[in-house]
């Protein structure tokens, strides 16, 4: 541009010849064509965030995650390490330190957590089984495993203890001698019963993860067979105040609801063992709600006690 004005000044004051003319049009016709060449190569931002580009880019779906590893888990919304540990039959302390967690109450989800020991042969593994919240809280139930893989689908089971599960029931007869354990479906643990009363709820798919037996506030709960208790405390929805107690590498049992708790975490326990009293701890009703996991996955606590 400083030269187009040189060249007007110079028109004014000087002049030119017809050569002189030629040169200067040429010149010119040169420097307009620089300057719409740069144009047109400068490149299009959209800044104002409403242009077709911009749509473009907001309507791109998610990328969905896929299923996790064997062995590992992937958090849900309403997790907790406490339940997810006890889905999958571990010490919520040992996942905490196999995912370097620094703080076991934070954890995200879609975060993927290993839940069996670093090292562990993972190959036979099931990948993390669909979870479910239980009434509308923060924790949550899987569904149930038999003899074969769970299925997909899942359903939220309610509250143990609710309206549903306080009918008296007669439960199933279980086949073995009428003595007070049972090691036929559980190889070497022989379970016994934590308490004697009347059955108040039985096992099923959807609403119920154990058995609830009937009592008065205060009945000693025993511990059903040897083992270490992994959990002692009031921290899953659902169970009041809550003992986990691990048997061996496969079995588990929890004894829910009670009103106080004899032992803590890290004790070991011999079967018999008073190991809680009887309450109503986030129940309606004071009851003892057992569970008996396989692999962290529930079981019918009525095929692996004796008949009562």
């Amino acid at each position: 541009m400083s030269m187009l004005r040189a060249m007007q000044r110079t028109r004014l004051t000087i002049p030119m010849t017809v050569t002189q003319r030629s040169v200067c049009v040429l010149a010119l016709s040169l420097l307009m064509s620089a300057c719409a060449t740069r144009l047109d190569q400068a490149p299009v931002v959209d800044r104002s965030g409403s242009g077709a580009l911009g749509t473009q880019a907001a309507q791109q779906p998610a990328v969905p995650l896929g299923p996790p590893p064997p062995g590992y888990y992937r958090v849900k919304p309403g997790d907790t390490l406490y339940r997810i540990a006890l889905e999958n039959g571990q010490n919520y302390r040992d996942i905490s330190t196999w995912n370097n967690l620094t703080n076991p109450n934070q954890i995200e989800v879609d975060q993927l957590l290993r839940v069996v020991p670093p090292g562990a042969n993972t190959a036979a593994l099931t990948p993390g089984v669909s979870t479910a919240p239980i009434g509308g809280g923060g924790a949550v139930q899987s569904a149930p495993l038999g003899s074969t893989p769970p299925a997909a689908g899942v359903a939220a089971p309610p509250i143990y203890g609710s309206g549903a599960n306080n009918a008296s029931l007669t439960p199933p007869a279980s086949p073995g001698a009428a003595s007070d354990s049972s090691a036929g479906a559980s190889g070497n643990v022989a379970f016994s019963w934590p308490v004697r009363g009347p059955m108040l709820g039985t096992f099923n798919d959807s609403t119920n993860k154990g058995i609830n037996i009937g009592g008065a506030a205060g009945d000693p709960i025993k511990a059903s067979a040897d083992g270490r208790v992994v959990y002692a405390g009031n921290g899953l929805r659902g169970y009041g105040n809550l003992i986990i107690i691990k048997h061996d590498a496969t079995y588990l049992t929890a004894y829910a609801h009670n009103r106080a708790l004899m032992v803590k975490e890290g004790d070991a326990v011999t079967k018999g063992q008073k190991i809680a009293e009887m309450g109503n701890s986030d129940s309606d009703r004071v009851m003892l709600h057992f569970e008996v996991r396989r692999q962290g996955k529930p079981v019918d606590p009525l095929k692996y006690l004796p008949p009562q």
